[in-house]
């Protein structure tokens, strides 16, 4: 196994192949990123009118948004594995992009549909968020494999980066239609445009990079390949390394060893990282700031979370994993910040959530891809996006619980990311363990 944040390319440089034609693909998953977050962030916000338009109570509305956002990340758990085990990956790469672009624009007809216009909607939202578990295991294998030349940190953190572009324009450029013409019809059908260029994008980058998939390559084949090919046969020769065998070939249980504890750490550091929605919620509540001005804050926490993914990814790939030991610290921050009763104090405690978000969504996931296979990261993400959904279900229990309390909520979140940061630590040192990884280089400790 190599070092943790010290990914290189699966072989040697290869003759005349540049800098941009290493990142291209890994530009290219970023705009495909870009567009698909203009059109389900741009949705989202109209989620919560679009079923109270369509007479649904405050209760439905919070069982169809929540139970959307559990899918998002409840159903990796079934669509990682089955991504590894058929090495189909662009196969639910495109249906997931595909179900959030059908999905989304559709909602445009739905005040036109009667009766059963209600339940039209809680599909088709449903359906949006379904589409990010479906794709976004195997989207993450792909863009791992092809960030691998130019550094898996660095390859991740400019992706959230552009990523977090579309979660910025979506909102911006919905409120521009709702500005112009009052309708949310209108608002939904717009999004129809990024949906095709994401589409269009994505069979674009089909034709350039492989499924990660078949058996590893024999010596003659790996050494003809040192003198020719491009980011393509990287991407080929990252991808067909021998699983590691758990016993008579069976492969090693992902539930073992570092991954397991990083994964424990995740639940923890999930479990204090608020949701915005309680932020914004105590920021019109308590800070008394203008509804309107909630959505410029938003912006700057995307702002944040984007310069956090890339230092963070730089730093993760010259220095290692112990990079992350920051991310507990900065999340028991946020209650004490953002959370506070002054509007500055309140502003800055936005920033340090959003720095956290952009580091979580990133680098963290630039190191699962170095600690399993890259036959099993499929089943790895999906496992650890479970971690952290559990995570944030007991997180938001938590928040509401506490919320009125203030110390005791500050207090439960320290304590929570005092053990994800001891966890991590642990997980770190077994990671450089040489005795782990005969041959290897020392860890990132």
């Amino acid at each position: 196994m190599e070092r943790p944040g010290r990914t290189k390319a699966a072989g040697p440089p290869l003759p005349g192949a540049s800098r941009r034609v290493l990142w291209g693909p890994v530009i290219g998953f970023g705009l495909v990123s870009l567009a698909a977050d203009v059109v389900s962030d741009g949705a989202r916000p109209l989620a919560g009118p679009l079923l109270a338009q369509l007479g649904a109570s405050a209760l439905l509305v919070g069982l169809v948004t929540g139970g959307a956002e559990a899918a998002a990340q409840g159903l990796r758990l079934v669509f990682g594995p089955w991504a590894d085990r058929t090495r189909r990956y662009w196969t639910f790469t495109l249906a997931g992009y595909a179900l959030t672009a059908v999905c989304v624009p559709l909602l445009a007809v739905v005040p036109w549909a009667g009766e059963s216009g209600l339940l039209l909607a809680a599909v088709l939202i449903i359906g949006d968020r379904v589409g990010k578990a479906v794709r976004s295991p195997a989207k993450t294998v792909l863009l791992a494999a092809v960030a691998k030349p130019v550094g898996r940190g660095r390859g991740f953190a400019v992706h959230k980066s552009l990523d977090l572009v579309g979660a910025l324009l979506g909102p911006v450029l919905v409120a521009a239609v709702l500005a112009a013409t009052g309708n949310l019809s209108a608002a939904f059908a717009v999004l129809s445009v990024p949906a095709v260029a994401a589409m269009l994008l994505l069979f674009w980058l089909r034709r350039r990079v492989p499924d990660p998939r078949g058996p590893g390559p024999g010596p003659g084949q790996a050494a003809s390949r040192d003198g020719g090919g491009g980011p393509e046969a990287a991407v080929e020769d990252a991808a067909v390394k021998p699983v590691p065998a758990g016993g008579a070939g069976r492969p090693a249980s992902l539930l073992a060893g570092s991954f397991a504890l990083f994964a424990v750490a995740a639940f923890f550091w999930s479990a204090g990282l608020v949701a915005f929605g309680v932020i914004s919620y105590h920021l019109t509540t308590t800070a008394a700031v203008p509804v309107a001005v909630v959505p410029l804050l938003y912006a700057g926490a995307m702002a944040a979370a984007a310069l956090g993914a890339l230092a963070t990814g730089v730093l993760y790939d010259r220095s290692g994993a112990r990079v992350l030991l920051a991310l507990p610290l900065l999340i028991a921050a946020v209650p004490a910040l953002a959370l506070a009763p002054a509007a500055g104090v309140a502003f800055s405690g936005v920033l340090v959530w959003g720095t956290a978000l952009g580091i979580q969504d990133s680098t963290v996931k630039a190191l699962v891809a170095d600690l399993v296979p890259e036959q099993r990261q499929g089943t790895a993400y999906g496992v650890f996006a479970a971690f952290e959904g559990a995570g944030a279900l007991a997180g938001g229990a938590l928040y509401g619980a506490l919320y009125d309390t203030g110390p005791l909520l500050i207090a439960a979140v320290a304590v929570l990311q005092l053990v994800a940061f001891v966890v991590l630590i642990v997980a770190l040192r077994r990671t450089r363990s040489p005795a782990r990884q005969p041959g290897t280089a020392p860890g990132p400790v």
